[in-house]
Order: C-alpha cells, then structure tokens, then sequence
C-alpha cells in the first residue's frame, strides 16, 4: 500500500462517487442489464491515477461485467467513460465509450481475464509478440517492404525478451503455452498485457487457482506496475491480498458501487460488513 498522500488520497471523501485530484478514469451512468435484472448500473466512479484500486463484492455484484464493459469486450445499454491522460505538461481525454477492445487498448488500457486467454498452442515467445500494439508488418504494403518493419520487429522481440526475463518465464520462451501451470498462465497473460505499454491496466482475479509461492510473486509484479506509474485496476476475492496492497477499493453490490475508501475505511464500513464481508472478517481484517 502506498502513502495516502504521496498517492493524492489524502483529502478524498471515502464516499461512493467521490471526486479525486487526479482521475485517469471517469464512469457515468454506465448501465448493463441481462433481462429484466440491471447486472452494473453505476452513476458516476472516478479512478485516481497511478495508484492500485480494487474491486471487491459477492459474486454476481457486476464487477467482471463493469471490467468487460470499459474494455470494449461488451455493450452497455448507456453510459460513457474516459480516459484522462497526461504526458509532457500536455493533458487531454479520450472518450472510450463505443470503441472495440484493440481501439481502448491504443489507448493505453488493457485488461486480463479471470480464466487465461493463453493461446494454447502457440508458444509463450508467439503469444508475447501478440500483444504488440501497431505493428508495421501487419499491414499489406510494409509487408512486401521489410526495410520498414525489421527494425521495429527486432525491438519488439527485444521488449518480449526483458518482460519474460522480469516474470522470470524465460527457460518456458519456446514452450507451448498448454504447457504453462495456472500460475505460469497468469504470468503469462500479464506480460502480454504489458506489450502495449498500457497506463491503465485491469486485472480479473489474477491471483485464482494460483499456488502460494506464485501469489506472492504476483503480487509484487502488481506493486512493481503501480510504482512504474501504471494505474491498477483489479478484481479479487482474496481480503488478505486485497488488504495488503491495494490503495483504494470500490465495493459493489447488485450492480452498484456502495462504498469505497482506503483498505481502513471500508473495512469499517457497515454497509461494506454487512453486504460482503461479514462482522467476523471484517474484525480479522483489523489487524491486517
């Protein structure tokens, strides 16, 4: 967990909805229903920059479908969402809502999946490759022109190599995928995701199925995101993990957001208690 103030939390309402001092995502009135039942329906969410938020709540609170919308993977029946971003005293917003999932990623958020999209059978270095973002050689005319594209390919192998070198899964570089444990899986997924050099990464139960040794390198590859600046969006169901790195957390419910704060606000949040965690975890969280 970060320092409140080094993050800009410091002076934030530990409130649903509540306005931060520097927003890399905003949520407004995003409503997706499945029949007659509203699965997300959120009024307004802001997401602070550079810092590791989680998503908690029970099962079916909407919290995989809000991910699958503001990644492009599913339609909403309404709502908009940006992404303000920053760079070299320059400061501008991206209107995210309606693109596909490739045209969000350009944009520099990118998203995991609960259940791994590995490619089986290709091999780890391939599925690597995969997640480059604008590569020259995949277009028609630079490809019967290789002058154009070879530089720019060798830099990818490049950053392919480094990435796997950092998730330590380079003795697995010309392994097929299929071959990869759960956890390896997951590894996998997130190097890939860093491929695209996102600013905004969202993470769905990276820490499922994997064993204990793998949790705690997860883990720090998580903090190690946060503290490079990337912003971390991530959904789980493991309190003491969630407790244990995560700057702010949302909490939803049928759909909504009904609280969110530091990891001490809304372990102390009745509302919180009562809808998810239970009067007896939450008094074990205390002293987490």
């Amino acid at each position: 967990m970060s320092d409140s103030k080094a993050s800009g939390l410091e002076n934030v309402e530990p409130t649903p909805g509540s306005s931060k001092q520097d927003p890399i995502l905003k949520i407004d009135n995003v409503v997706r229903s499945f029949g007659g039942l509203r699965a997300v329906d959120i009024d307004h969410l802001e997401v602070q920059r550079g810092i590791i938020t989680a998503f908690i709540g029970p099962n079916g609170a909407g919290k995989t479908t809000l991910f699958n919308l503001i990644t492009g993977f599913d339609k909403p029946d309404s709502g908009k969402w940006t992404l303000h971003q920053v760079a070299e005293a320059k400061s501008w917003t991206n209107d995210l809502s309606g693109l596909r999932p490739h045209q969000i990623a350009q944009k520099g958020m990118v998203r995991t999946f609960q259940l791994t999209k590995s490619l089986a059978k290709m091999t780890v270095i391939d599925n690597m490759l995969l997640g480059a973002a604008e590569q020259k050689g995949e277009s028609l005319r630079n490809a019967l022109l290789p002058s154009r594209w070879r530089k720019q390919e060798d830099t990818i192998l490049g950053k392919a190599e480094v990435l796997l070198e950092r998730f330590k899964l380079s003795h697995m570089r010309d392994e097929y995928a299929a071959t990869l444990s759960g956890g390896q899986r997951k590894l996998l997924e997130m190097a890939r995701a860093l491929m695209s050099e996102p600013i905004v990464i969202l993470l769905d139960e990276p820490m499922a199925g994997v064993n204990p040794v793998l949790v705690e390198s997860l883990l720090v590859h998580i903090e190690n995101l946060r503290d490079e600046g990337v912003s971390v969006l991530f959904i789980e169901h493991d309190m003491d993990a969630i407790m244990g790195i995560s700057d702010w957390i949302v909490v939803l419910a049928e759909g909504q957001v009904i609280a969110e704060g530091t990891p001490s606000d809304v372990s102390k949040n009745p509302a919180v208690i009562d809808a998810y965690l239970g009067s007896a975890i939450a008094e074990e969280l205390k002293d987490v």
